[in-house]
């Protein structure tokens, strides 16, 4: 069995399944629940100023027959006293000595506030601290939250405040609501951050009732924009991590965060640089056990490409993440239909013809219809194989090239080159 323990600046876990900062760590019940299940830690939900919340809070996305495909919320951070929290954390890390607890904090952009939190957070024995710049509503409306982590010179003097007072590692939990995450990421490091973890919720609205007219969720008839996750946001997720994973100056560990619901999508996680991976929507759709299906595909996953921790794993795929300009203009690959395994659907003639290069020719041998792929007009796209509903009756197959490859920034050094 391969070595799931992962070392996240400093901050040492069984496995690198942590619970995010959320409803599913709200009390030290559910965080020693999950613990006994096999979560390696948990982010505790964001301790501050203890808030009304507002009923109902949440809403789902579901998507040709999947449920909760996407998940919406307006619930803020904890409504219950930051004493009865400290207590709970106190106990819970007595019971779980080697399970990381990482106090997820929001305050007031006030030095002294940070320092007082922080403070007193840490008298209780926590492992880390994760500093929620990410909530995109309610808190940022008082000007916390996305709205301090869309400033950079406020993500950066508040990591700046709580480095003056931290004695544990300092994680920046960042907002996926920004135009380019490296740019506060940035911001953190240059703050003192240990590490950072991303994304928070995405910018949202779930839904209207066309019946009622009323937004989903809503209260007495109102709604507000909400903060959106689940395996919609996977894809954003995954990009944000790889770009700040392969910025050099953000040298510090990633806990990748964002529709993280199996094994596969945590380890394409750390192949994309994250040293672990925080799940909330999974949990709350399926309850804590998942984390033992996590746990033993990981495992796995990791025999069987024989490597023997799972520490190294992480970036693997980095190197291979670049700029459109840095592709292989040259690089050929082609559409190959199997017509013993293909059922006659036309998905792939359909979406071939209507909206692609119309590259897939009917045709009909022995009286039975098939189908094939004009190699010279087809440009690689992917869609057929994409629209395609049976696994192996279309195929990508790479294409020797009769020209070096170029990308498009050699290609435009070429030319002002030879125009001088």
């Amino acid at each position: 069995m391969a070595d799931l323990r992962i070392d996240l600046a400093g901050i040492k876990s069984p496995n690198p399944f942590w619970l995010a900062s959320a409803p599913p760590t709200n009390s030290g019940y559910q965080v020693q629940r999950a613990f006994e299940a096999g979560w390696g830690g948990a982010v505790w939900k964001t301790l501050g100023d203890p808030i009304l919340n507002v009923s109902s809070r949440f809403a789902a996305v579901s998507f040709n027959g999947q449920r909760v495909a996407g998940f919406n919320n307006i619930e803020l951070i904890t409504d219950r006293p930051l004493e009865v929290n400290l207590q709970e954390i106190y106990e819970t890390k007595k019971r779980f000595p080697n399970h990381p607890i990482i106090a997820s904090l929001m305050v007031e952009p006030k030095q002294e506030k940070w320092h007082e939190i922080v403070k007193r957070v840490e008298d209780v024995g926590v492992d880390g601290l994760e500093l929620n710049f990410g909530c995109p509503h309610g808190m940022a409306e008082r000007g916390m939250g996305s709205a301090s982590g869309q400033v950079p010179e406020l993500v950066e003097k508040q990591t700046y405040w709580v480095k003056e007072a931290a004695k544990t590692p300092v994680i920046v939990k960042l907002t996926p609501n920004i135009t380019d995450i490296t740019v506060t990421a940035e911001a953190a490091i240059r703050g003192g951050a240990d590490a950072v973890s991303m994304i928070n919720t995405i910018n949202s609205l779930a839904g209207v009732d066309l019946d009622t007219w009323n937004t989903v969720p809503h209260v007495a008839g109102k709604g507000a924009h909400g903060g959106y996750c689940g395996p919609a946001v996977k894809p954003i997720a995954l990009n944000m991590v790889a770009e700040c994973a392969r910025n050099p100056l953000i040298n510090v560990p990633i806990s990748g965060i964002g529709g993280i619901s199996n094994w596969q999508d945590a380890a394409e996680f750390i192949l994309m640089g994250a040293t672990g991976v925080q799940v909330c929507t999974a949990a709350m759709h399926h309850g804590f056990s998942i984390v033992e299906d996590m746990i033993d595909g990981l495992n796995n996953y990791l025999d069987d490409k024989g490597i023997a921790s799972v520490m190294d794993l992480v970036g693997r795929s980095v190197s291979r993440y670049s700029n459109w300009g840095d592709l292989d203009l040259n690089y050929k690959i082609v559409a190959e239909i199997n017509n013993d395994v293909c059922i006659n659907c036309n998905k792939c003639h359909i979406a071939c013809e209507d909206t692609s290069h119309q590259c897939i020719d009917l045709y009909t041998e022995d009286g039975r219809p098939k189908l094939k792929v004009r190699e010279e007009d087809c440009v690689g796209c992917n869609l057929c194989s994409i629209v395609c509903p049976v696994d192996g009756a279309i195929t990508m197959v790479e294409r020797k090239s009769t020209v070096p490859p170029m990308t498009w920034n050699e290609r435009q050094s070429l030319i002002s080159s030879l125009s001088k």
